[in-house]
Order: structure tokens, then C-alpha cells, then sequence
């Protein structure tokens, strides 16, 4: 049996997910593909930026995986924005796992504390986009099962012709729970107690990220500048503003949000050079 840590390049200058509902249809995608090859997911988290899965295959069928999970989303991103190219160039990182030398169990937590590690939330268990709240759960989400609903009312979710196990269930968050696919059984038997689990999350690098200061998402910070945009210039859209104006707009949200040039960037779509000269300009 194999593991892979498969990780997508960071996207510098856009987002893959701007709102909750790119979140959902990216959440839809998973059990697609779970259903459809010879993959158990182990473990996964969607970042406004970029992806992590842990799986368990050969290698070919991870790279497999990964690149219809970026063909489906692009297809479906290129539908509701209009761009063609956003995953076009955007690499993919696939590594080794192993059962020895606890290397698997901390893979897993690194994936689950990317969240923690952006600053974006607390807990893993608090982010909804991925597998956080999935194992040791006490709680099981409502929801409905595949194999009781109609084909078109599936296909409202999933924007798919590819069938799902009717037991698969489409939580009321609107995407299918990840315990329907993801291997939670052997992840749990993996880490073995729930304090085991968070002792690996507690111990990630990702955890020793976290800063004391506040952080807000890219979603919202997107919001943000939409926001100001128009309160500030009365202009619909960035493209909109002359260099001055875009410069004021930049550093307000520096200061609103605590944002740094690199996320202001990714939601904006500006080159990280050029925002760093427009944040500097008097």
C-alpha cells in the first residue's frame, strides 16, 4: 500500500475559491472522483489558493487524480468567471508517505492544520472546506442520502452526469460529506485515540505558524476591497481606478485587515511587484 502528499503550486496573483459557493463546487469534486478510480482519500483541505490531498494509490493514479480535480474545477470556474487559464500552468507537488516512522500520521496533520497555519481558524475541526471535522466526530451532519434523491436534484450539486453510491449523502451545507468517501476507519485505526490525533496536529509545522495578531480570509478580504472600491471611488471594479486611487485602496486594506502584499496579490490579482510598489508610494 502507497500514501501520497499531494499538494498544488500556491497561486500568486488570483484565488481558486472567492466565495462559498466556488468552496461547494470545489467539495463536489472529490466524491466524483472517489467514486469513479481506484483512489482512497485519506485526507484533504481546500485553501483559497491551493489544495492538499493525502491518498492512498500508485502514483500515476495520484497525478491522476489531481489533474481531474484541477480539469474539473477549471472547467467549472472558467463557466461562472469566464477565464480559461486559471489552473493551466499551476504545478502539482506529489511526495511519499509511509506507515514507518509515523510519517503518514504526519502528513495527514499537516494537511488538516493548513487552516490553523493560515490563521484562518482555531481548530481544524471549525473549517468546513476538507476532512477538519470528519474523523473522531461525535456529531453526524443531516443530510440526505444519494440514493434518495432524483437525478436532475443530484446533478444541482454535484454540475455532474457521473453517478455517486446512492450512500453517499449530500449534507445540508449543500456538497457530500467527506465521510461518505474518505477512508475514516483506517485513519482513526491509524492515529488510534483522538488525543493521539491532536498531539500530531498540535506538533505540525503548520501549528507553529500561527500568529497572536488576527487574520482574515481571502474571501473576506475580497469582500472587503469590493467594498471599499466602491465606498471610497464609487467605481464598480479595481480595474477601474487610476494608480493613485489603487494605491489608497491597497493600503487601506493593509491596515484594515492586517493583509500582507502576498494576500493582497492573490485576492486582487495584482502582480505581488506591483503591489508592494503601490503600498510604498507616497
Amino acid at each position: 500500500m502507497q500514501f501520497w502528499l499531494v499538494t498544488t503550486d500556491h497561486l500568486t496573483d488570483r484565488l481558486w475559491f472567492k466565495d462559498d459557493e466556488d468552496f461547494r463546487t470545489g467539495m463536489n469534486i472529490p466524491p466524483l472522483l472517489a467514486a469513479s478510480m481506484p483512489v482512497n482519500i485519506l485526507s484533504f483541505i481546500l485553501m483559497s489558493n491551493h489544495v492538499h490531498f493525502v491518498l492512498s494509490c500508485s502514483q500515476h493514479d495520484a497525478e491522476t487524480f489531481i489533474n481531474r480535480f484541477k480539469k474539473l474545477y477549471s472547467q467549472r470556474y472558467s463557466k461562472k468567471y469566464g477565464s480559461q487559464s486559471l489552473l493551466l500552468n499551476n504545478g502539482i507537488d506529489i511526495r511519499e508517505l509511509f506507515l514507518d516512522g509515523e510519517s503518514l500520521e504526519k502528513g495527514i496533520a499537516y494537511v488538516q492544520m493548513n487552516c490553523v497555519g493560515a490563521n484562518i481558524s482555531l481548530n481544524p475541526a471549525d473549517y468546513p472546506w476538507g476532512t477538519g471535522n470528519v474523523f473522531f466526530r461525535i456529531q453526524t451532519p443531516k443530510g440526505i442520502c444519494v440514493g434518495d434523491m432524483g437525478v436532475r436534484e443530484l446533478r444541482r450539486y454535484v454540475h455532474s452526469r457521473l453517478s455517486l453510491p446512492g450512500s453517499y449523502v449530500i449534507i445540508d451545507d449543500g456538497f457530500v460529506d467527506p465521510a461518505s468517501y474518505v477512508n475514516v476507519a483506517f485513519v482513526e485505526s491509524l492515529f488510534r485515540t483522538p488525543k493521539r490525533m491532536n498531539y500530531f496536529l498540535q506538533n505540525s509545522s503548520k501549528a507553529k505558524l500561527v500568529r497572536e495578531a488576527p487574520s482574515f480570509g481571502d474571501q473576506m478580504v475580497l469582500s472587503g476591497m469590493k467594498s471599499l472600491c466602491l465606498s471610497l471611488f464609487r467605481k464598480q471594479n479595481i480595474s477601474d481606478l487610476l494608480e493613485s486611487e489603487l494605491s489608497e485602496l491597497l493600503k487601506q486594506i493593509r491596515y484594515r485587515f492586517s493583509a500582507d502584499p502576498g494576500q493582497i496579490a492573490r485576492v486582487s490579482g495584482i502582480s505581488y511587484e506591483m503591489v508592494c510598489r503601490l503600498l510604498d508610494s507616497i
